[in-house]
Parts: C-alpha cells; structure tokens; sequence
C-alpha cells in the first residue's frame, strides 16, 4: 500500500493548541518523534479523519497530539524505529518511550548502573 502525502495537524494537550499543519509521506505513530519548526516533539496520540466521498469514507487529514522532547535526548535506531537510549546497554528498555528501570530520566553517559548487554 502506497503511502502518499497526508495532511497532519500537530497539536498539543495541555494546553490545547494547534502547533502547525505539515505534510508527512509516512503515518506517524505514538512515540515517535517530529521536528516541527527546528524543535523536536514526542507523538502521544494519533487521532484520524475521515470524509464521506462517492461513496466511501477516505483518510482526511491525520492530528498528532504532541509533547516538546528534551533537547539532550539520547537514541538510537534498531530494527527501523527510534529507541531511547544506548541499546548497548543491558538495563536499556529498548523502547520508544522509557530509557530503563534504573535510571529512566538518563542520561547514559556516566550512569553507574551502565552495563554491556
């Protein structure tokens, strides 16, 4: 299935506030990450439209619900996604969303709990 351009609206939570609308040729998903104007922010939420045309419902336009992620953030790509994180590590989470269990707010570098996986 060919992913062509779709429109997406980036909007924060709380509070609730439209960042900007943008053009992605990939379908964002919940922890990954967008550079929206040189700042980078984390995916929470993706919500779809839709409208009713010669009769069929087709994807409208995409809201990404987002929040601003730390300049300093650590990660690296295994598998084709973004982990948080030296995946080297043998506590890592290897997860888009928390860096390990004993020491989630990071950093690695100079973590006296860091190990060789």
């Amino acid at each position: 299935m060919e992913i062509l351009a779709v429109p997406t609206e980036v909007c924060t939570l709380h509070p609730e506030n439209t960042l900007g609308k943008i053009y992605l040729d990939w379908m964002p998903q919940p922890g990954d990450y967008i550079d929206l104007e040189g700042k980078n922010y984390r995916i929470l939420e993706r919500r779809h439209r839709y409208q009713f045309r010669r009769g069929k419902y087709n994807l409208f336009r995409v809201v990404v619900y987002v929040q601003p992620a730390p300049e300093n953030l650590d990660r690296s790509l295994i598998d084709g996604r973004w982990i948080i994180g030296d995946e080297n590590c043998r506590y890592n989470a290897i997860s888009e969303l928390i860096r390990c269990a004993v020491n989630p707010n990071g950093p690695c570098a100079g973590c006296r709990f860091w190990e060789v996986r």
